[in-house]
Formats: C-alpha cells, sequence, structure tokens
C-alpha cells in the first residue's frame, strides 16, 4: 500500500463528523476515531511498516502513551525489533506503581509515540514526567498531527514533532469544478 492509499484507508475507517469535544477542550465538527484505524489488524500493519522509516535513528525506546499510542508503539516495536514502554497518564496506586511499564527507561533515547496530536498537552505532561525517571527525549511520532499548533506547543518543551500524516493530507481533494 502507498502514502495515499494508506492516508485515504486511515480516513475512510476512521474519519467522522459531528459536535466533539477534544482532549484540548476545543470542539470541532469532525474527529478522528484512532480506535477505529487501531483496531484494524492490516491497516494498523501498515501504518508501522510506514512510520518505522520515521524513527529518528539512535532511538532506543519506543513510548506509547495512554491510551492509544500503547497499540502503535507495540506495532512499531513488532515492526523494528525496537522495545516498547507503555506510559500511564499517572503512574498506578497498587502494585509496582509505575508510570511506565516494561524496560527501563533510565538514560534511554526514547521516542513518544502517539497516535492524534492536537496540542500535545498530554505529551508535554509525559515528557516531564519520563526525564524524571532519566529518559532522553527529543522526539515525538504521531500518526495524525492535527493542528501544527502542536508543533510550536512541542518545541517550546525541547521537542520535535513528526508526524505520519497532517490532518489535511488525509482529507480527500475535492476538485474545483466551476466552468472556465
Amino acid at each position: 500500500m502507498n502514502r495515499n492509499e494508506l492516508a485515504q484507508n486511515i480516513y475512510r475507517a476512521s474519519h467522522l463528523e459531528g459536535n466533539f469535544k477534544l482532549r484540548s477542550g476545543q470542539i470541532s465538527n469532525e474527529y478522528f476515531d484512532k480506535y477505529l484505524f487501531e483496531s484494524e489488524p492490516e491497516l494498523l500493519a501498515e501504518i508501522a511498516r510506514q512510520m518505522a522509516k520515521l524513527i529518528p535513528a539512535g532511538t532506543e525506546v519506543l513510548a506509547g502513551l495512554e491510551m492509544g499510542g500503547i497499540p502503535i508503539a507495540t506495532a512499531l516495536s513488532i515492526q523494528t525489533g525496537l522495545p516498547a514502554v507503555f506510559v500511564r497518564k499517572k503512574a498506578k496506586e497498587y502494585g509496582t506503581c509505575k508510570l511506565a511499564e516494561g524496560i527501563n527507561i533510565g538514560s534511554k533515547n526514547i521516542c513518544i509515540i502517539e497516535d492524534v496530536v492536537t496540542t500535545g498537552g498530554q505529551i508535554i505532561l509525559s515528557n516531564q514526567d519520563l526525564r524524571q525517571f532519566g529518559a532522553q527525549i527529543k522526539y515525538v511520532l504521531c500518526v495524525i498531527e492535527r493542528d501544527s499548533k502542536s508543533r510550536i506547543n512541542l518545541k517550546e518543551n525541547g521537542l520535535e514533532l513528526l508526524s505520519l500524516f497532517t490532518m489535511e493530507e488525509l482529507k480527500p481533494k475535492t476538485v474545483n469544478k466551476s466552468v472556465v
């Protein structure tokens, strides 16, 4: 599947219209339900195959953010052989009380994995938490960059956003049918 076909398949599988409140608090009339593309094995495998090319050199661990980044990080881990950790929004208060489940992240070069990024708010919070455990983080890799403002917000926090697609790239191209 080429990049254009993947974009069309993601759009077909996950684009919804209606009235949606985003994590950022923003209201939108369209929404990409990541669970709809993450729950299709062939689509998820192709997303991982194409995202694998974007993983920065030197990455030692993929950090999937709860909850949508976890299936992406898992698929990327299988595709690349890189280990993955699963990052909670808040450390659990029982058992191991971990924030990041999986291998030790101390002094490792981590690439944060996310599904859809609008403002980057949760990424910024998780980045701060992971750094407290010694993680070295410079990059964030996502499937869909919903709003370019997220790049600015992440850059202000020392992070570079790499995206498989922007929201605009996923939208079907309309042909201008005006008569000349």
